[in-house]
């Protein structure tokens, strides 16, 4: 199967897939620095605007990734990142951010994410990107290991009916 069906396939189920919290929503303002010559932003801040997401999705359980690197020694590197592209976020643009935990194994979360904006001349918000990342829990050391359990239990209610 076609990678990139597959992933857009696992997106559009998770976020119309009812069993799962409703999305943590951000919002950010693009930036003129993020933006090329014609104002349009660069491709790249899509997913450092995911990292918003995530790091927000994280607060908004009660917990902060850097409480998780301090108190835990726990860190999560992105393995895998991937995103599509439907629209041009551009100069000023207020970026609404929605992230939802996708998956979740002891040592392994994929959040997924879908980014928006409003035009005047659209009638409903624009899709700008949908986006994925998988991350793995390591140490210090960069050796895998697992997320600890109180964190596993926080991540885990965002994902029951």
């Amino acid at each position: 199967m076609n990678r990139l069906f597959t992933a857009r396939f696992f997106i559009d189920r998770v976020f119309a897939d009812n069993s799962f919290m409703p999305p943590s929503v951000t919002t950010i303002r693009v930036r003129y620095a993020e933006t090329d010559q014609m104002g349009v932003a660069y491709h790249s801040n899509f997913l450092i605007w995911c990292e918003v997401g995530r790091v927000e999705l994280l607060r908004q359980l009660g917990f902060e990734y850097s409480q998780m690197e301090i108190e835990h020694a726990v860190h999560l590197p992105v393995a895998e990142a991937n995103c599509r592209y439907r629209a041009p976020a551009r100069y000023d643009d207020v970026v609404t951010i929605e992230t939802r935990v996708a998956a979740l194994r002891s040592t392994v979360i994929k959040f997924a994410y879908r980014l928006f904006t409003t035009r005047p001349d659209a009638a409903e918000p624009v899709l700008l990107a949908e986006a994925e990342t998988v991350h793995v829990s390591v140490d210090r050391a960069m050796n895998k290991c697992p997320i600890p359990e109180h964190y596993l239990s926080a991540i885990r209610g965002t994902m029951d009916d």
